[in-house]
């Protein structure tokens, strides 16, 4: 099948990437060059593991390519997918400027009957509303062009979105009723990802938006429930990990999305939290949990500096402070939201040096920052881990890389001497840190240090 993927972004490429790979044909466009130009020279704009064998390999074998030609893309494909941002708005709600942009660009020279498939994350709506851009543009032309709409979220985690797409747990697609060619495409284009079942699940289009949102939304719940659950237990000499183990052996509750740590961030949760939000608000709903979500990771960004300024006081004046973890978790470079980036600002205005590392992420965290911090060396970047220690009054662990989960602690506490480390993720056993030395805050470990 020829497929159309407008948006060389995370969803767009991988999306590409795997199609190319079980035989399809994919165009991939962008209007950034400069993108482009690096992924035709081979190079891929984002760390994920296995993305950038894909789409060489692909590449190499002409099955995907990637322009800025709309019209040579789309001639003779069968499905175009929408894969553009959806950026935040100040309200919350989601910028579908870009969406309807596309829409509008595919009205302008579609000339044969095609699939119109959203697949970023959009606001329930978004469909109907790319249905009507089209066709206000091919009134315009005075054709008459036959397509469909249909909804079809990713739901791809970052750092392992190769193999959820490969394997995926369900794969959602909103239709209308009557939409049967559609529906065989659809079919047809994800049969070789659900060999083993059908995972295919059809439903309105309305319903496949809202799944989207729902889906995240309830995941990151479940993270900030666990975050307050953790900020009661460091107050009542209570072990969060120890409820997390009680209460994640029940079915009903499962341990995936209990881990307590500093919050989560990304390109998803913070922006579709928000933007459910704002959908409830429209319609008259009161979001109260889901603000609750919000609030509480919001706040939850803060908690290792709290602790940190209770050890050390409000004025970090002299004070070094290394960190081990960047983007908002391991396998990416993504640092949208990352807790790393409201943890050095806060670090830093308060007086503090911060030496930073991070295996893929330390150049974007560059590009977030005042620059003038890095100039003067109250933010600076190392290549290794333990050359981050040196000097440092203490340790902050603010993603779970697995370099960081069996770290030298003899190499630690030698450069640390009595420092303290505060394991953002609750990573390391704390009698353990003790044997060496090393003092420990945790999130919710039953004291505020130990």
């Amino acid at each position: 099948m020829k497929i159309t993927i407008v948006g060389a972004g995370y969803v767009g490429l991988v999306t590409g990437a795997c199609f190319a790979e079980m035989g399809n044909q994919v165009a991939c466009v962008d209007v950034d060059e400069t993108r482009l130009s690096l992924l035709r020279g081979g190079s891929v704009p984002i760390h994920e593991p296995g993305l950038e064998a894909l789409i060489q390999g692909n590449s190499e074998s002409g099955r995907m390519v990637f322009t800025s030609d709309y019209a040579g893309a789309l001639e003779g494909s069968e499905v175009v997918m929408i894969a553009v941002g959806t950026p935040p708005q100040e309200d919350g709600s989601a910028d579908l400027s870009h969406v309807l942009a596309v829409a509008r660009s595919i009205g302008r020279i579609l000339e044969h009957e095609i699939t119109v498939v959203t697949k970023s994350t959009m606001p329930v709506g978004t469909a109907d509303k790319v249905r009507v851009a089209i066709d206000e543009v091919l009134a315009e032309r005075g054709e008459q062009v036959p397509f469909r709409v249909v909804s079809n979220p990713e739901f791809l985690k970052e750092g392992d979105a190769v193999g959820d797409f490969m394997s995926p747990d369900r794969i959602v697609v909103g239709a209308d009723p009557d939409d049967a060619s559609s529906r065989t495409r659809m079919r047809q284009l994800y049969a070789p990802f659900s060999r083993n079942h059908d995972k295919l699940q059809f439903m309105g289009i309305r319903d496949a938006e809202m799944t989207k949102y729902a889906a995240n939304a309830m995941l990151a719940t479940k993270i900030s429930f666990m975050n307050e659950i953790a900020a009661m237990c460091d107050h009542l000499g209570v072990d969060v990990e120890s409820v997390r183990k009680g209460i994640g052996s029940d079915p009903r509750i499962g341990f995936s999305f209990i881990y307590p740590g500093v919050g989560y961030g990304g390109s998803c949760f913070p922006k579709d939290v928000r933007a459910l939000i704002a959908m409830a608000e429209n319609v008259g709903i009161d979001a109260g949990i889901i603000r609750a979500v919000d609030s509480r990771n919001q706040v939850q960004k803060t908690v290792l500096v709290q602790k940190l300024k209770a050890e050390f006081g409000d004025n970090l004046d002299g004070k070094t402070f290394a960190i081990w973890g960047l983007s908002f978790k391991p396998d990416t470079d993504d640092v949208r939201e990352a807790p790393a980036l409201e943890i050095i600002r806060e670090l830093v205005t308060c007086g503090g040096r911060v030496v930073a590392y991070g295996p893929k992420a330390a150049a974007n965290v560059r590009d977030s920052l005042d620059p003038e911090w890095t100039n003067d060396g109250r933010v600076s970047f190392v290549e290794r881990s333990y050359d981050a220690l040196t000097g440092a009054d203490a340790l902050l662990v603010l993603t779970e890389w697995k370099e960081f989960r069996q770290p030298d602690f003899t190499r630690v506490a030698s450069a640390l001497g009595t420092g303290i480390v505060f394991d953002g993720r609750n990573l390391y056993d704390i009698d353990m840190l003790a044997r060496y030395g090393l003092r420990y805050a945790g999130i919710g470990r039953g004291s505020l240090v130990v």
